[in-house]
């Protein structure tokens, strides 16, 4: 990681506080093991693989959480050049347009700024991640029967940050010299979602090209 980078990240300008998993927690030891692949240089497509003898939720919860963490710390270091002036409709190009819905303030699919559509899914997803109900903790507890539903959906709608930052704000991206992170990061992301079938092909259109060419 160049030092300009470095210091961007250490500032840490993620929009919420790091989620974190409880030491001495079943989640907490996955994540580590997730962690030692990773900085192993295991390959990417290895790395996400449902390691023998664990649970998929589980698996899908850890890796929910830290790219969370991990997509919401990029986007925060492009949000000074995405604002209502430069970005306002969340978008992915002109084909691609993201409206936010939601169960309180927005019942229908809403066209929204870049930055308000970015603050309400973090939100968002925070309030899901924080949920017992939804991402229990302590080992035994069983995840609900809509766990995956949810997990999709998060993940969705996270890889839509990945589409906004690629097409609108990658020249920032470059300038801080953060390329490299960042193609990783969705590489493993991609490599995620499509190991377990977790996000629609569909929704993978924007970047299709791009994927090919970095992942293929």
């Amino acid at each position: 990681m160049s030092l300009a980078l470095k210091q961007v990240f250490n500032k840490d300008r993620t929009f919420r506080p790091k989620r974190r998993f409880e030491p001495g927690t079943q989640r907490f030891e996955l994540h580590k093991k997730a962690q030692a692949s990773l900085n192993a240089g295991l390959d990417l497509k290895q790395a996400v693989q449902l390691p023998h003898g664990e649970g998929l939720n589980d698996w899908v919860a850890v890796h929910v959480v830290d790219f969370f963490n991990r997509i919401n710390l990029i986007y925060g270091t492009i949000s000074d050049s995405c604002t209502d002036q430069s970005c306002p409709i969340m978008s992915g190009g002109p084909k691609y347009e993201y409206r936010w819905q939601d169960e309180q303030k927005y019942k229908k699919p809403t066209a929204l700024s870049a930055p308000r559509y970015m603050n309400l899914l973090m939100d968002w997803i925070e309030v899901q991640i924080n949920n017992e109900n939804i991402f229990p903790t302590n080992v035994g507890t069983p995840f609900p029967k809509n766990f995956m539903q949810v997990a999709k959906k998060i993940l969705s709608r996270l890889f839509r940050v990945f589409v906004h930052v690629y097409i609108h704000h990658f020249d920032r991206v470059s300038q801080l010299g953060a390329e490299a992170h960042v193609n990783t990061c969705y590489k493993h992301f991609y490599y995620f979602v499509t190991e377990f079938g977790l996000i629609d092909h569909k929704e993978l259109e924007p970047l299709k090209e791009m994927t090919s060419r970095m992942c293929h």
